[in-house]
């Protein structure tokens, strides 16, 4: 399937170097037809446009939202600029093949997504349950694509019209590219391009490798040869030719694989360990080749005894004419292999060069050899030194390879303004509405509510943290929108979208302040290999000027007509320290009343593995935080986040940062546990138990040193016991906590007194907790049922009335995020502040389980 034609080839070299504007196409003939107010879902509507036929038929597992936080609607509107008639099939029934033949047989090509979530993700907690809602589907009805998604729909529309080649995108082809471990199956999978059975997969955000490919299609050019695509994987059968195969399918081993760059090293301590770098020519590469004597000579201490690596071997003759001696450097004739004085050999270019992987085969039966493919997959993700990747399916006369390009050139700002200029609707299709006409009643779509009024202003995450997706999918470069841009959204968003009351709900992206930051020389961010841009610190070529985004809040909260302009999105504090005048103008202008930011954790090693900052970090921009809000005379929280169960997570972690919770005085309502998805290095951990980041090597192996093993949190009773030392204010977790603090020699954080963490009395109650997202819930006590309250040992159980109408009963203590206002409790007295931003009660305020009426286990004492 890999084209070799000249064409190809010089196609292939120059996208490296440039790529051709989203708006240089010539567009396709059918866009005579004009603009669709939406994408036609059905037949009816496309007769309504005067279409006899669609020339792209999208697949999504979402509710189709015409609004460009919605991938379906951003490559259907970038098809449709094009001049495509471009149609949507939006959760169909995928029983049968009959529901994929509602708008007829596309013309040129089948688009399938899950969506914009992981269609496992989206369906299944962390704990491998069935979630009871679905947030992208009107009602939030649940059950409405199934799992899998990406490969059951391609499956289908194979059926419906087999002809028609498949392009399978969004986030769950993105993070099953290659082989790669599913955390519902407790196995490794092979790579969706094989199971899906598609033409191409486009991974990433795909507006560039999709024109592209609409495009050559339009041309009638065969889709087996559309294989000089970037961010795009492939099957083929066959390698091409001129291209230099690296071969990494194995680790402890040398071969022709540039050294793994350390992930945590700057670009100015890798060009200080390579001096000698500056005596050599461009390009080259300086080898050490060891002379060795033969049994006519051969030195018998000669470092390596053992017969020369096939790999290296057939390296050093590929390339022998480049091969260079030293002066003073004697070479035999009998062993021109083995030199004393370090050599130069030119390495391939990377251009033609494509790393072989080990085959899935081998990370299936191996779980360091899918580290190891992990870990190379991630250090080829930029797109300014990237190679190619190749992994082998299947054995035998079934054996095939997925041919992975490296990713796309990320989108230039007036290619972003142009992609979120286009004419969305910003609404839910009409199909979607009620009885009124209207889409915020029993047909509202959750995740649109969530987004309507909020913007999207740019691209991509250089963070890199390892249990995150964004990276993969988007990319470590950002893509700005300009500021003219986001200011016609804001306007736009205030004159034409329903509801609108004046309020900005975000001004984001994947993060809420990585806005036009970057690498301060272009040369230098297409040479790194660095997986974060911010971690062990923010890299010294990292520009953390936040002066644009601070114009652009200072300029929407001016607009006529717009009363505030709130942050929603995720707050990268370590850089934002870095900016006071941005702190300040969040602070005093954007918050309302709450900030979320997520530290993750507050002990090292569990933060090592996550690549995230100390909480050292999170206390500096706490103080900034509390200093500015006293400032604008402003009473204002913030909500830390924490994951527990991470890799690189012992008891002892959890446990302290359990205590620092106390001593703090935060209360979680909401936990998150980790959650492997495909793809994430600390997913890599998980199944592993090694460290990527800090390379791979086996335990038992030569280099055995080296190799870091993480301490991975597996097992139901684990993870819960993680999980309750986030929560370890809910008496339901109690008596787990109990027993481990027992095991653990930490009996002395069981008392009564404010320095301990649980108690030694346990009330009453039905075991149950309902999450808030529900309702106002309380520790043992369920909506509109009765509340037992804890008696003494041998006394009755009086029931009390615990709720009216759904509220709590006076007197009961709700868990909470310290630093929230109380809730109304009916208390006489009012609470009053105390420190740390903790809320004391009043004894009215909280429920009193004193020796009279404390447990049967402790048997009415509190000491």
């Amino acid at each position: 399937m890999i084209a070799t034609s000249a064409r190809s080839t010089s196609r292939a070299s120059s996208s490296r170097s440039s790529a051709k504007p989203l708006t240089s196409y010539k567009p396709f003939w059918a866009k005579r037809f004009g603009t669709a107010p939406f994408l036609p879902m059905s037949r009816a509507e496309m007769e309504q446009l005067g279409w006899d036929s669609c020339d792209i038929v999208l697949v999504t597992g979402d509710a189709y939202v015409d609004h460009p936080s919605f991938g379906m609607a951003v490559i259907g509107r970038v098809l449709e600029a094009q001049g495509f008639r471009v149609g949507i099939i939006a959760q169909p029934d995928w029983q049968s093949p009959e529901p994929f033949k509602a708008l007829g047989k596309p013309n040129l090509f089948w688009g399938v997504t899950a969506g914009n979530m992981d269609s496992m993700i989206n369906r299944y907690t962390a704990d491998r349950k069935i979630r009871s809602d679905d947030a992208y589907t009107p009602g939030a009805e649940a059950g409405k694509r199934p799992d899998r998604a990406a490969i059951v729909y391609s499956q289908r529309c194979r059926e419906a019209y087999k002809d028609v080649p498949i392009v399978l995108g969004g986030i769950e082809g993105s993070l099953r590219r290659i082989a790669h471990y599913d955390y519902w199956s407790d196995k490794v999978r092979r790579s969706m391009v094989v199971d899906s059975k598609c033409d191409l997969l486009l991974y990433g955000n795909a507006e560039r490798a999709l024109v592209e490919v609409a495009h050559r299609l339009a041309q009638r050019e065969p889709v087996e040869s559309i294989t000089d695509v970037r961010g795009t994987a492939f099957v083929m059968r066959s390698s091409p030719e001129g291209w230099q195969e690296i071969d990494s399918t194995e680790v402890d081993q040398p071969g022709r694989v540039d050294e793994h760059v350390h992930p945590y090293q700057t670009t100015g301590e890798r060009a200080q360990e390579q001096a000698c770098a500056s005596s050599q020519q461009a390009g080259e590469q300086v080898v050490r080749v060891v002379r060795r004597k033969n049994a006519n000579g051969l030195n018998a201490d000669a470092p390596s005894a053992e017969p020369m690596p096939t790999q290296i071997a057939a390296d050093l003759n590929a390339y022998r004419p480049a091969v260079h001696m030293q002066p003073g450097a004697v070479a035999s004739s009998a062993t021109p292999s083995r030199i004393d004085q370090p050599h130069r050999v030119a390495p391939p270019p990377r251009e033609r060069s494509v790393i072989r992987l080990p085959s899935y085969e081998q990370v299936k039966a191996d779980p360091v050899l899918y580290a190891h493919a992990n870990r190379v997959l991630h250090l080829e993700t930029n797109p300014g030194n990237a190679r190619a990747l190749v992994q082998a399916h299947g054995e035998g006369h079934t054996a095939r390879d997925v041919w992975l390009n490296p990713p796309p050139i990320p989108l230039t700002t007036e290619e972003m303004d142009w992609v979120f200029d286009l004419p969305y609707a910003r609404s839910p299709h009409p199909v979607y509405a009620d009885e009124n006409g209207r889409h915020d009643g029993a047909t509202k779509i959750p995740a649109w509510e969530m987004i309507r009024f909020s913007v999207n202003i740019m691209r991509g995450c250089f963070g890199g943290c390892t249990f995150c997706s964004i990276t993969e999918h988007e990319g470590r470069i950002i893509q700005s929108r300009s500021e003219d841009s986001i200011i016609r959204e804001v306007e736009e968003m205030r004159d034409k979208v329903q509801g609108f009351t004046g309020v900005v709900s975000d001004l984001g992206g994947p993060t809420a302040n990585m806005y036009r930051l970057g690498c301060k020389s272009k040369e230098i961010e297409a040479a790194c290999r660095k997986p974060s841009c911010v971690y062990p610190g923010i890299c010294q070529n990292l520009t953390t000027n936040h002066d644009p985004l601070i114009a652009i809040y200072k300029r929407a909260r001016k607009l006529p007509g717009i009363k505030k302009v709130l942050i929603g999105s995720g707050l990268r504090y370590d850089l934002a320290v870095k900016s006071p005048e941005y702190v300040k103008e969040l602070v005093q202008h954007h918050v309302g009343g709450y900030l979320k930011i997520a530290p993750e954790h507050t002990e090292q090693g569990p933060l090592s593995k996550m690549m995230k900052p100390g909480i050292g970090t999170y206390d500096r921009f706490k103080q900034m935080f509390e200093k500015y809000s006293k400032e604008a005379h402003k009473e204002q929280f913030l909500i830390p986040y924490f994951i527990a169960a991470h890799p690189g997570t012992s008891d002892e972690d959890m446990m302290n940062l359990a205590l620092w919770l106390k001593r703090n005085g935060f209360r979680a309502d909401q936990v998150q546990t980790f959650y492997p998805s495909p793809m994430a290095t600390a997913t890599a951990m998980y199944h592993s138990r090694l460290n990527p980041l800090k390379g791979i090597h086996r335990p038992d192996g030569p280099n055995a040193d080296r190799a870091e093993e993480v301490d991975v949190v597996k097992g139901e009773r684990r993870r819960r016991l993680h999980k309750a030392f986030l929560r370890y204010h809910d008496p339901n977790n109690w008596p787990l906590l109990r027993e481990a603090l027992k095991s653990m020699g930490r009996a002395d954080l069981i008392g009564n007194g404010k320095q301990h963490l649980i108690p030694t009395w346990q009330p009453l109650g039905d075991g149950g907790y309902q999450s808030p997202r529900r309702t106002n819930s309380t520790t043992g006590t369920m909506p509109g049922k009765r509340a037992t309250v804890a008696t003494p040992a041998g006394g009755a159980t009086t029931p009390k009335r615990a709720s009216v109408a759904g509220k709590p009963a006076k007197g009961t203590l709700l868990t909470q995020h310290t630093g929230l206002p109380p809730r109304e409790l009916g208390a006489k007295a009012p609470a009053r502040q105390g420190r740390a931003g903790q809320t004391a009660r009043t004894p009215d305020a909280r429920t009193r389980l004193d020796a009279k009426r404390g447990s049967p286990v402790g048997r009415g004492k509190r000491g």
